[in-house]
């Protein structure tokens, strides 16, 4: 499947074509889904169980109008749970086999979540520009997601840039539509299924790929959010705030 990104020079046309139409298939079996995981935690992504889907639109949780329905940890100590061991996943994967996984962010590694149209756009100006791309996740809400290192802890705690600042509309104008999760913060990993008739959380590019550094992305998903923003006044994926 990433094979298809490799070569720089006269592929820009094989590119446009798989990411407007191309959506790949993953496995949903026991077998598909431990394996993937395994490759996630073996390229350093802390994992954690989450919820899933329940009949109805409904999450597995027990929260009455639960409002991110499979997409929240199941345990509220899911920062430190979080864990790349390949023993204890797996013990998860086998013990709740319908289970979610989510990815603590902050730790190794961030996310920069945007609307799928201007993600789709971004990545392919990354690639045909020959800039080192990392994993990329696919989300059937609506979302794609380019995994990167993690900014770490800076020595000025004001030079932090937290997820919430999604909130705030003020910032809206700078970096619309784009969401940074970082310390604190977590995101589904592939494969995970969400609430609707086979829609789910898949790998674009897979967790084999070396994580950039986010500022080399930044710009160019900023500025494809921007112009998607521009396109459509008052679309939802503008201004959608993060809420964990």
């Amino acid at each position: 499947m990433s094979a298809e990104f490799d070569g720089r020079s006269g592929r820009q046309g094989k590119i446009s074509q798989w990411l407007r139409g191309r959506r790949p298939k993953q496995a949903a079996d026991d077998g598909g889904r431990e394996t993937l995981l395994l490759a996630a935690a073996g390229a350093g992504l802390p994992l954690a169980p989450a919820a899933h889907p329940a009949p109805g639109y409904r999450c597995s949780c027990d929260r009455v109008g639960c409002p991110t329905p499979a997409r929240h940890p199941v345990s509220f100590a899911w920062q430190t749970q979080s864990t790349t061991d390949r023993a204890q996943i797996e013990r998860w994967a086998r013990h709740q086999p319908q289970a979610n996984f989510v990815t603590a962010t902050g730790m190794v590694h961030d996310v920069l979540d945007v609307p799928l149209e201007a993600g789709r756009e971004a990545l392919e100006r990354l690639l045909g520009s020959g800039v080192e791309v990392g994993p990329v996740a696919e989300s059937d809400d609506g979302r794609l997601l380019f995994f990167t290192l993690t900014r770490g802890t800076p020595e000025d705690e004001d030079e932090w840039w937290p997820c919430e600042l999604d909130c705030h509309p003020e910032t809206m104008d700078e970096h619309p539509g784009l969401r940074w999760h970082c310390r604190g913060s977590y995101v589904l990993v592939p494969p995970a299924r969400l609430p609707g008739e086979e829609k789910a959380v898949r790998w674009v590019r897979g967790p084999e790929h070396p994580l950039p550094d986010p500022l080399s992305l930044l710009e160019a998903l900023t500025d494809a959010c921007a112009r998607h923003a521009g396109a459509e006044p008052g679309h939802p994926a503008a201004a959608w705030p993060l809420r964990h």
